[in-house]
Formats: structure tokens, C-alpha cells, sequence
């Protein structure tokens, strides 16, 4: 299990084991995780499970896909340079510890 600090839009935060090998989108939504509504149900085609992932995180993640940038051009609440979808972001070992930030709004 890899833990993940997620804070939502109130500022409160949920720390959750997620499965290795889930995606970010997947845990949140399963635990009901306030501020991400993942319209497409994971397949990158709509950008409701933006994300801010914290600064401190940003170079230990894989790199955003082509598609996911593309995606990203499309989120209502502030793109930051740490933006990505939630749906993209697989749970591995090595992302223990995790935190990410919903934003205020997704649609």
C-alpha cells in the first residue's frame, strides 16, 4: 500500500493506502475524496480529476503524457505548474508519502 495525503478544497485532508498500481483518481473516488468528480472514468479525456501534486513531489512523478497535457489545457480551476490528472498518476512504492490538492473547482 502506498499512503497519499490528499487535501480538499476546504483544506481538509484524507490520508489513504492506496493499492499499488491504482491511480490517484481511482483512490479518491473510492473513498470519497471531495473535489474530484473523473467525469470519463479514467481514460483521459476530460479534466475533472485535475490535481495539484506538492512541489516537493513534482520531480518524482512520472512526466505528463502528450495526452494528458493536452487534456490539461482544458481545467477550469488555475493550471499550476504542478497540474496533472489524478486518472494519470499510478500509486508505486516510490510515491509513499504523496501529496496532492484538489482544486476548487473541476466543471
Amino acid at each position: 500500500m502506498v499512503m497519499v495525503t490528499y487535501i480538499e478544497p476546504n483544506g481538509s485532508e484524507q490520508q489513504i493506502d492506496v493499492t499499488e498500481g491504482w491511480s490517484l483518481m481511482q483512490a479518491a473516488m473510492s473513498n470519497g475524496v471531495e473535489g474530484i468528480e473523473a467525469e470519463c472514468g479514467g481514460s483521459c479525456a476530460c479534466a475533472t480529476c485535475h490535481c495539484y501534486v506538492d512541489e516537493a513531489w513534482a520531480d518524482r512523478i512520472p512526466a505528463a503524457a502528450e495526452n494528458e497535457l493536452a487534456m490539461l489545457e482544458n481545467v477550469v480551476a488555475e493550471r499550476r505548474p504542478t497540474s496533472r490528472l489524478s486518472c494519470q498518476i499510478k500509486a508505486t512504492a516510490d510515491l509513499d508519502g504523496l501529496i496532492v490538492r484538489m482544486p476548487d473547482a473541476q466543471s
